[in-house]
């Protein structure tokens, strides 16, 4: 469960907060007892309620939840890793939603932020962020893991999470940069964890010639729905959008890579190459449920204005199967047969 929560929310949380700094020492084992599963069950219901992006399966959820409480289906549990993987069962029993899990920390989860929305500038980020936390995501990739050309005419983009872009923006700058002059372009996603939407919007902008609507965001708590669209001005050089693009995808491809993946394919902008997604299309935010309990509740919902629906649940399907370990042979082949036409 601890890997879950890295890889899904963290990559968000990591990059905007700095919530998931590195403990200094191991806290102490925790006992669950039945008042902490109570209060974690009872505020699961409640946030469930209050945040779930489909409110009518909150409600179902939570009957059910409950029903499976009072029949003592959760007494005998006191480890709070076992306790945190039983409900997270649950609620896959009834919402099949991929981006929907309860966590356990040995250590204090912190109270829900209510301070204002996420930075949007390095400046903002650098005054909330932990000094050990800015240090460790500014020295690292970004998610930009490899740039390079596979012949002189074929370039070679691996993308394995996507940070916001007052993070990210110089790293896409100088890897366009050094793709520009190439005729085609194989991105690779097959390891890709996921992200911002904002991160997906920026990336895609490099591939399209004008302004672009991508997808709305839904959002329960406010009821308003976002439009997406690329950035008019971009740090380095435009692709644009005729020379050819593949993109390597498969089941490690989550989340904010779907987003990137779907975006590009429904614009027609694309090829997708590898096999069927992870399947999980909504914005998640964490909150907590008690000392040692915290819950990824999906609170949002990605629309495209072109689909008019996403790929929760169904993930991304390819334009050409490939198993993983061949995708990327598979899509220099075409690239070089297209590039030959």
């Amino acid at each position: 469960m601890k890997k879950k929560w890295i890889v899904v929310p963290c990559l968000l949380l990591l990059a905007t907060f700095g919530a998931c700094a590195a403990t200094p020492e191991p806290p102490p084992k925790v006992a669950v007892d039945s008042a902490m599963r109570v209060q974690a069950i009872d505020a699961l219901v409640a946030k469930l309620n209050d945040h779930y992006v489909f409110p009518d399966k909150a409600r179902q959820v939570g009957t059910v939840l409950r029903q499976r409480q009072r029949d003592g289906k959760y007494d005998g549990i006191t480890d709070g890793e076992q306790l945190a993987k039983q409900l997270t069962a649950d609620l896959a029993d009834v919402l099949h939603d991929k981006h929907l899990f309860v966590g356990f920390d040995p250590g204090l989860v912190p109270p829900d932020r209510e301070d204002g929305p996420r930075p949007t500038s390095l400046a903002e980020w650098e005054r909330i962020a932990p000094p050990e936390v800015r240090q460790r995501i500014l020295a690292s990739s970004l998610g930009v893991e490899k740039v390079d050309h596979l012949n002189p005419r074929i370039g070679y983009l691996e993308i394995s999470g996507f940070p916001p872009p007052f993070l990210v923006a110089p790293k896409y700058a100088a890897a366009m940069d050094k793709l520009a002059d190439t005729d085609g372009l194989i991105v690779d996603l097959r390891n890709n964890h996921g992200g911002t939407p904002d991160g997906v919007a920026l990336l895609v902008s490099y591939f399209v010639d004008g302004r672009t609507r991508l997808n709305d965001i839904w959002d329960r708590d406010t009821g308003v729905a976002t439009q997406h669209w690329t950035a008019d001005q971009l740090d380095g050089k435009r692709y644009g959008g005729k020379k050819p693009v593949l993109i390597l995808a498969g089941p490690g491809t989550m989340s904010a890579g779907e987003d990137f993946a779907y975006t590009m394919q429904a614009l027609k902008r694309a090829t997708v190459i590898g096999e069927r997604t992870w399947g999980g299309a909504h914005p998640t935010r964490p909150f907590r449920l008690a000392d040692h309990f915290f819950a990824a509740i999906p609170n949002a919902r990605t629309i495209s204005p072109i689909t008019h629906t996403n790929w929760e649940g169904v993930g991304v399907a390819p334009d050409v199967a490939a198993t993983p370990d061949n995708a990327l042979a598979v899509a220099k082949d075409m690239l070089q047969r297209r590039l030959q036409e």
